[in-house]
């Protein structure tokens, strides 16, 4: 498959409900908030998370579609993989050093075992194509493949409006052991959750990276946006609370470079509390409006959710 051809900006707006989309563990594991604002906060990493976590569902490990950042799996596990594709098989038994002076002899002997071990691991794994990594940790330092920059980019997300987390109490009947059911009953406990809150995050796809470093393809792209659409329908918790992609608009340019800058874009995105709702609880309570009059020359807009 060929990699892109177009760059692409886009907006998402999601929303949670009697949850926390992402807690903070240097605060209590606390919704994160702006303290100067009082506006939510959700890391890009949270999110790239649940899109792998997608990808990994629908695909069940299919060629061309694992997963590279996994829990419980090391990293360097599928490096190995990257170096046997490159002529140098059991480096997962190799100390360090003898690994390094593995990849010296082959690049000595006119072998460009960065590319080879590139091209395998962007091939194998989709979240190296989409969104890049830093790869062959092992032997980094004889290596120039180790980091690689993934043509889709999130921002951190924002709540529209100031949000208002609240602290619930909980109880809890569940003892551990029989000398804790001697000494007490009921626990008390403590979960944070957000009322309602609407957040807006913006993405970045890159064809020039897509073309030049991991070959991101059309049907990459096409799995990403149902990824991102369906990103919180197989990651259901109690702590999330009622999760849901409300939209996701797409600006797609005529060119790899782009036709018009990404803020200009954006900004014709437009969320606005409706009249007389003070504290929304609701997406109704919203209105969405795109700008799709006089866009810029080269750019097309499309509404996939």
């Amino acid at each position: 498959m060929s990699a892109i051809e177009n760059r692409y900006d886009f907006v998402v707006l999601y929303d949670v409900e009697n949850g926390n989309p992402n807690g903070d563990p240097d605060a209590g594991n606390m919704p994160r908030v702006d303290p100067e604002t009082g506006y939510g906060l959700v890391t890009d990493v949270c999110l790239k998370r649940k899109i792998r976590n997608y990808v990994e569902t629908v695909r069940d490990g299919a060629d061309g579609y694992r997963i590279y950042i996994k829990d419980g799996v090391p990293l360097n596990r599928s490096d190995n993989e990257g170096f046997a594709s490159a002529g140098i098989p059991g480096a997962a038994e190799m100390k360090p050093a003898d690994l390094q002076k593995q990849v010296k002899a082959k690049k000595d002997a006119g072998a460009d075992v960065d590319a080879e071990v590139r091209k395998y691991l962007c091939g194998n794994f989709f979240d190296i194509r989409t969104f890049g990594a830093v790869i062959t940790t092992a032997v980094k330092g004889a290596l120039n493949c180790g980091q690689v920059r993934g043509p889709v980019q999130l921002g951190f997300s924002r709540s529209v409006d100031p949000i208002l987390p609240q602290e619930i109490t909980i109880t809890r009947v569940a003892i551990t052991t029989e000398a804790d059911a001697a000494k007490k009953g009921t626990e008390m406990g403590r979960k944070y959750i957000v009322p309602y809150g609407l957040y807006r995050c913006e993405g970045y796809v890159s064809a020039n990276l897509a073309q030049k470093t991991t070959g991101f393809s059309d049907a990459d792209l096409e799995l990403l946006w149902e990824a991102i659409a369906n990103m919180f329908e197989h990651d259901r918790s109690a702590a999330r609370g009622k999760m849901a992609v409300r939209e996701l608009v797409v600006f797609k340019h005529d060119s790899a470079l782009g036709n018009a800058p990404s803020w200009k874009l954006f900004e014709r995105v437009r969320v606005e509390r409706k009249t007389g709702v003070t504290a929304p609880r609701a997406y109704s309570d919203y209105v969405v409006t795109v700008d799709e009059e006089n866009l810029p020359a080269g750019i097309r807009c499309q509404r996939k959710v």
